[in-house]
């Protein structure tokens, strides 16, 4: 019979009580205190410049508070006076149908150019950067008010429907057409969504083009088919970011109407209302609750953006 062998004898561990793989305590110690100190600056400015005075203004949102004496306990006062505020709620019918009219068409806007410039030709590089310019400057002052001066009485867009004989006036000084220099403006500014619709084309497998030329699809039918679907992700994150970035608007609607929202209330929009009631009127209780019903409107409307994604957005493979 064939003799049995005994399986071989585990070797003994170290008497240091750790593997050798394993720093020694003493350096993990090290290393999680240098970590804790390079992240100190991130936590303090999270903590002093963020959270902070994010539960100031919300404990200042059920107060009467002026700037100049003592917060006074008014509990849901402020948020119940919102809507009986003429002021409040025509602020946030400007603001609406500015996302309405302005995230649409900069969306559009820039994925139309985005397609012209996403194939290889002479000096398309040039033509990339020279669109993507206007993005840099942002909404600062600077061309707010260039654009105040275009569309103002006497300026070059006034001189310019006047010689073809319609006579309007300064597109900012009349209530039914002061929204749309607005408008104009934040679309010329779709650099931004243009690159990260082109940085999304490049992604678009080839052949799935090839395809449908051989199957004679159109370019219409193309779009529809391949390139709306395989870019809705893309198409998705820019509609999200641009939904964020319109409710925010402020430095346009400032400059360009003189921090009034005029003529008429027609281009006050909700932070530019905000603004008046913190710093001119002195409400800074009635402006905090203003800014924690803007956070939640935005939350909520984010929120209906990802649950309706499952319909339309496509990520190429099926969801669990």
């Amino acid at each position: 019979m064939a003799q049995a062998t005994a399986p071989p004898r585990p070797m003994p561990r170290p008497s240091g009580g750790t593997s050798a793989a394993e720093p020694p305590p003493r350096r993990r110690r090290s290393q999680a205190v240098a970590g804790h100190v390079f992240l100190a600056p991130w936590l303090i400015g999270a903590v002093v410049l963020t959270l902070g005075p994010m539960l100031i203004s919300l404990y200042l949102s059920f107060t009467d508070y002026d700037l100049f004496s003592r917060p006074h306990w008014v509990g849901l006062a402020n948020y119940r006076y919102m809507f009986e505020d003429d002021k409040f709620l025509t602020s946030a019918k400007v603001t609406l149908k500015f996302v309405l009219i302005g995230g649409p068409l900069k969306l559009a806007a820039a994925l139309g150019v985005a397609l012209l410039l996403n194939r290889a030709r002479p000096g398309v590089g040039l033509y990339r950067a020279a669109f993507y310019a206007p993005s840099l400057l942002g909404a600062s002052v600077s061309v707010a008010l260039v654009w105040r001066s275009l569309f103002a009485t006497g300026g070059l867009t006034d001189r310019t429907t006047s010689f073809f004989g319609w006579h309007v006036g300064g597109l900012t000084d009349n209530p039914d057409y002061a929204m749309y220099p607005l408008v104009l403006l934040t679309v010329w500014q779709f650099g931004a969504p243009m690159v990260i619709f082109l940085a999304g084309l490049k992604q678009i497998p080839k052949e799935l083009y090839e395809s449908a030329a051989l199957d004679g699809a159109g370019r219409l039918r193309t779009f529809f088919s391949i390139t709306l679907p395989m870019l809705s992700p893309v198409l998705f994150f820019n509609l999200v970011m641009e939904i964020i970035h319109s409710f925010q608007s402020f430095t346009s609607a400032f400059v360009i109407s003189g921090g009034t929202g005029g003529p008429s209330n027609s281009t006050l929009f909700y932070s530019l209302y905000l603004y008046q009631q913190a710093f001119t009127n002195f409400h800074m209780g009635y402006a905090a609750a203003m800014a924690w019903l803007l956070l939640a409107v935005i939350a909520v409307v984010t929120y209906a953006a990802f649950r309706s994604a499952r319909l339309w957005v496509f990520y190429g493979q099926d969801d669990a």
